[in-house]
Order: C-alpha cells, then sequence, then structure tokens
C-alpha cells in the first residue's frame, strides 16, 4: 500500500490500525512511507498519531524537514517541548539505521532519473542532495531536487523514470519510490528558493552548522526556507551560490562539506581551486579484452576520443593477476601491434601502450625488465597480501616504488567498497617513499576500489606527492562515469589540478615516465 494523497492517507490509516491493534498492517504500511518517518516512529520519539500530525501539517517527510522544523521551534505548537527535544535528539541516529548502498551503485541506479529530470523543457536543474553529492563512500539518503515551477511534470517525469519501482508517497511537490531496494526521494522547488533546499538537502549538519553561525555574523538567519534578513525578508536563491555570495564566501564545494572546518578556511580564503573534469586531458588506467576488459582496443580508443582525450593508456592485466584473462608476454608484441595499427588510424589521441603488473610476494614485479622496458608506462599493484604483515605489504610497495621502470601504483589500498578495508599500512612512510623515489600514486575511480579515498589523496598531496585520476575502467561506456567518481575522491582530498599528472600536456606526462627511469 503506498502513500498517494497529498495529506497522508496512509499515516491516517496507520494511526487507525494501531488503534485497533492491528498490528500484522501496521508492519507492514510502516514499509512502505518514506524511510526516515518509518525510523522516527520506532525510535519511540513519538507515536502513530503524532507521526500523522507531523506529515499532515508540517509536511515532513525527511530526517531533514525533522531536524529544520525542532531548530526552528515548529513542532513545539503541534505535540509540545518535550517531543520536539526528543525528536531533535532522535534524528541524528535516524540517518545511520538506514540502509547505505556503495557510491557507485547509488550513481548507476539514479543517473537515468536526473537525465529525464533535465531533459524537461520546465526544468532549470536537477541534482542530487546529501551523501551522494558529497561523494560519500556509502549513500543512504538519495533525494533529487528539482528547480521548476511545474512540479506535477517534474514528478510525472520522476514515476515514469521509476517505472517498476514501489511509489512510497506523493504529494503536491514531493514524491518517493523504492528502487532495487534503494529509496529515492524528489523535491520540486519554485526557482527562486531552489538553492536554499539543495543547500539543506545537501548537509551535512556540521556544515549548516557552521554557516549558521557565519550568516548571524553577517546579520542574516540561515534557515530551511534560505537566508532571511533582519527585516524577515527572504533573499531569493535560484542556485546555492546565491546564498554563499550574500554570505561573502565562495561556492563550497559539496565534496569538502564535512566537519564545519571548510566554512572558517572558506572566509580566509584558503578553499582550494579544486580539480575538475575540464582540467582532465587523459586516462592512463583501463583494461580491454586482451586481460579482463570487456570491450576491444579500438572501443577504448573511439570511447577516449569521445570524451575529447588527449592520451590514453591501454593496461592489461600481468600473467599472475587474479583477472579472469591476462596479457601473456607473448601477447604484449602482439598488442603493441595493434596499438601501432590504431595510432596510424586515429592521430588525433596518443594511445600509449601501458601493462598493470602484479607486485608479487617477493615485491618483485610479474614480468622481467626486459618486457617492461617496452611500455610507455608502468603500473603497479598489490591485488592480496599474501597474508603478510604491514610491514611486510610496505617492503614490497616499497621495492616497486624503488623500480625505475614502475611508474605509478594503481589504487594502493586495494580496498573493496564496502566488502573489504584497505591495507592496514603506515600511509605516511608510503607517501614519503613515493615522493622519494618521484612515484606517482592513483586515485582510481572504479566502484569497488575509490581509492585512494579522499582523507588519504589529501595526505598524499600535503607530502608533495602528484597523483594521477584514472578509470580503471573495464567497459568503455563506463569510462566517464569511473573517471567522475575518481574525481569525487580528489575533490573530497582538497586535490587541485596542479596535483595531477594527467592534467598537463602529453609531453610533460611523457618527461615524468622518463624522469623516473633516469633515476
Amino acid at each position: 500500500m503506498a502513500v498517494s494523497a497529498a495529506d497522508g492517507e496512509a499515516l491516517v490509516r496507520l494511526r487507525q490500525i494501531h488503534e485497533t491493534a492491528g498490528w500484522v498492517l501496521v508492519e507492514s504500511t510502516l514499509a512502505d512511507i518514506p524511510a526516515d518517518l518509518r525510523w522516527l516512529y520506532e525510535s519511540g520519539a513519538v507515536t502513530l498519531a503524532q507521526l500523522a500530525d507531523l506529515h499532515r501539517r508540517l509536511g515532513i517527510t525527511s530526517a531533514a524537514d525533522m531536524a529544520s522544523a525542532a531548530r526552528e521551534g515548529r513542532i513545539a505548537p503541534i505535540l509540545g517541548r518535550d517531543i520536539e527535544t526528543a525528536i531533535g535528539a532522535a534524528v541524528p541516529a535516524i540517518r545511520s539505521r538506514i540502509p547505505h548502498v556503495p557510491l557507485g551503485r547509488a550513481v548507476a541506479t539514479i543517473e537515468p532519473v536526473l537525465t529525464r529530470l533535465r531533459g524537461l523543457p520546465h526544468v532549470r536543474w536537477a541534482e542530487p542532495g546529501g551523501s551522494l553529492r558529497r561523494g560519500d563512500d556509502l549513500v543512504g539518503d538519495i533525494e533529487i531536487v528539482v528547480s521548476s515551477d511545474r512540479a506535477r511534470d517534474a514528478i510525472e517525469a520522476f514515476v515514469a523514470a521509476l517505472e517498476g519501482s514501489r511509489l512510497l508517497h506523493r504529494s503536491e511537490r514531493r514524491a518517493y519510490a523504492l528502487a532495487e531496494r534503494l529509496q529515492i526521494g524528489l523535491r520540486v522547488v519554485e526557482p527562486d528558493h531552489a538553492g536554499a533546499a539543495l543547500l539543506q538537502a545537501t548537509g551535512p549538519a556540521a556544515h549548516l552548522d557552521a554557516l549558521r553561525a557565519h550568516a548571524d555574523a553577517q546579520g542574516w538567519r540561515l534557515g530551511d526556507a534560505g537566508l532571511r534578513a533582519a527585516d524577515g525578508t527572504i533573499c531569493p536563491a535560484p542556485v546555492e551560490a546565491d546564498i554563499y555570495d550574500a554570505l561573502r564566501l565562495p561556492d563550497i564545494p559539496p565534496e569538502v562539506r564535512r566537519s564545519g572546518a571548510e566554512v572558517a578556511a572558506a572566509a580566509r580564503g584558503e578553499l582550494p581551486a579544486l580539480v575538475s573534469r575540464r582540467d582532465i586531458r587523459g586516462d592512463l588506467h583501463m583494461h580491454t579484452v586482451w586481460s579482463d576488459g570487456r570491450d576491444s582496443v579500438e572501443a577504448m580508443v573511439a570511447a577516449c576520443r569521445a570524451l575529447g582525450y588527449e592520451y590514453m593508456a591501454i593496461t592489461d592485466h600481468s600473467p599472475h593477476s587474479a583477472a579472469s584473462r591476462n596479457l601473456s608476454i607473448d601477447g604484449v608484441a602482439q598488442q603493441a601491434d595493434e596499438i601501432a595499427r590504431l595510432r596510424e588510424r586515429y592521430p588525433d589521441i596518443a594511445i600509449l601502450h601501458g601493462c598493470e603488473v602484479d607486485i608479487l610476494a617477493t615485491g618483485s614485479l610479474d614480468f622481467p625488465d626486459k618486457v617492461l622496458e617496452r611500455f610507455d608506462l608502468v603500473l603497479a599493484s598489490l591485488h592480496e597480501s599474501h597474508g603478510h604483515a604491514p610491514d611486510r605489504l610496505l617492503d614490497r610497495y616499497a621495492q616497486a616504488m624503488r623500480h625505475p621502470l614502475v611508474t605509478l601504483i594503481t589504487h594502493p589500498t586495494n580496498r573493496l567498497v564496502p566488502i573489504r578495508a584497505g591495507y592496514d599500512l603506515d600511509y605516511a612512510r608510503f607517501f614519503e617513499i613515493a615522493v622519494e623515489t618521484g612515484t606517482l600514486l592513483e586515485i582510481d575511480g572504479a566502484p569497488a576500489h575509490l581509492d585512494l579515498d579522499g582523507d588519504l589523496a589529501r595526505q598524499a598531496i600535503e607530502a608533495g606527492a602528484i597523483v594521477c585520476i584514472d578509470s580503471d575502467c573495464h567497459r568503455a561506456d563506463l569510462l566517464e562515469r569511473q573517471m567522475m567518481l575518481g574525481l569525487v575522491m580528489a575533490r573530497r582530498g582538497w586535490v587541485e589540478a596542479r596535483h595531477v599528472l594527467n592534467t598537463r600536456p602529453l609531453g610533460e606526462v611523457r618527461r615524468a615516465v622518463a624522469a623516473k627511469r633516469a633515476r
């Protein structure tokens, strides 16, 4: 049973069922309302009757709505001060109870919905909020904010894009659906105030708290509806940047909205100019049918040309990789011949011949030097631990980085999101060795890796390391998406274009490889 009417018929019915002791029906109906409402009830902060009143009188459907209403004192006149306090205390835990999915899966799920919404003529923009927009490893709060004065059409498009999913709620400007066990929400906001809604939906709470304190110091009040002047008038904010501008702050990128310290950094003019997609000139890590990729070398070349890249690197796996197929020594020469033919056919893009070579248990590499010398660049990886302790793993990395033919260390922590945590290494020392040896470190956009993550990427550049943002892609149609995921990790780490090798022209890439080989 889905909630379909603006006044929350399912919530009213829940109260009626509860009062007649129909617990089986209560449980099944609770599964068919927006998740935050369910978790609020199950926290014990409110009864079903109170939950229905909150929804009907304040339009509350999400944890953000609850937090705002409690903070602004709008719950007390309805349910009393004690209930308002209880709700305010319950809200921080509500989000942690919602099942989370990996960032890559969330992006893949929401992409067709965003594409459909952005294609509507009356939609000015459509953006996801919450942990998805901030680029968190795991996402539990997918909510799309749409700037449009035609809410009904946007909601119809949202429902159509999620055809076959279970509709949980639909009202004049909001809708929630359950798609592949993942709740997706939609909020349609009048264009003059859509920026404020996106800011609130993006969060997190610590960032908003710091921003509210900064607004107070500037003579504004920042609330759910946006910025209010001293006389109570609301400042129009078609986009988020309008709010930051009114507060005399630069637009703070979603990926760095974390503890609130970023607001103070912005006020001091200390935010970095984060690397962006337009800075990327090429992708230096991808796989083809020569190892465990799905597509041919030519298909990957065609896709990279379509993305406007100046250069690319084919980097299939070496023999001892656990991949389904691997590049043999004989295959290296055959692949080189194929790449040579494609270079003649596509002179507008530089096709580099590389390899992702395994770092073996001994610390040696999976191809002899006479083979590695044939490649334009060599990527080195750990794909397992062999039961080695952290010191031994670090030693294996150090041996690889000190090898003059190794250009880059890929996915350094070798984590699998959300299945396996990364290696427990002395990363400070790891970064020192990378700098000492002139070895590049990768920020990998493969959804299972997202490695280095934001925190480690920041440590790497602060140590002086140069990074490379790659897709580690195995399919031509996912090259762009996985590059964007890599960029999200880099931006979380305050990485600028100047820290990234593949933002530079091909000549500088070749010089970096040559400089390492000359050591």
